[in-house]
């Protein structure tokens, strides 16, 4: 049994990770058995985000105290948050991936960024491509028009060494 003392040590850290994450994720993890939220916590963690499993009323309290009061009406339940403070679409692919293979975890909602999103939504999220993928684009977008001017100089440097070439056959022949 917790004292009052560590709950609210326990209170003030869950406000503290709600207050810095860049996305939370509320989910029922019933019909997960430990070995898969083992599994979905290192998939997390690999991406920089938390998953724990406390109690509703800890939960509430905690988002209070961080000013999430909306997320209340998702602790019904078997309740876990997920906090993921730098790339909250790494973590929401990690969500995505983990309830294509595990259908018992259900996502409830979350917050991004601040406001208030909805299971759909981080679905969405976790659909964006990777940030590698989004850079290379960006940069293949860049470079296109750049081998057009190449490829357009090209043609008309060749149509120049063409004419030239002409011209000096043509006074050859006179």
């Amino acid at each position: 049994m917790l004292t009052r003392e560590e709950k609210e040590k326990m209170k003030d850290a869950i406000a503290a990770a709600l207050k810095q994450a860049e996305l939370v994720v509320v989910t029922d993890y019933r019909g997960l058995n430990v070995e898969a939220i083992n599994n979905l916590r290192g998939r997390l963690r690999k991406e920089q985000c938390q998953f724990r499993v406390t109690k509703n009323t800890m939960n509430k309290w905690a988002c209070r105290e961080a000013g999430f009061e909306q997320l209340e009406e998702f602790f019904e339940g078997p309740t876990a948050l997920a906090y993921a403070d730098e790339d909250p679409v790494a973590a929401a692919k990690v969500f995505n991936e983990f309830t294509k293979e595990n259908e018992a975890l259900v996502i409830k909602g979350g917050v991004l960024s601040g406001q208030l999103v909805s299971s759909e939504r981080i679905k969405e999220l976790g659909e964006i491509p990777s940030r590698e993928i989004l850079l290379a684009k960006v940069v293949g977008g860049f470079q296109a028009p750049i081998q057009g001017l190449a490829g357009v100089l090209q043609g008309t440097l060749g149509q120049l060494v063409y004419a030239v070439d002409a011209v000096r056959k043509q006074k050859e022949s006179a």
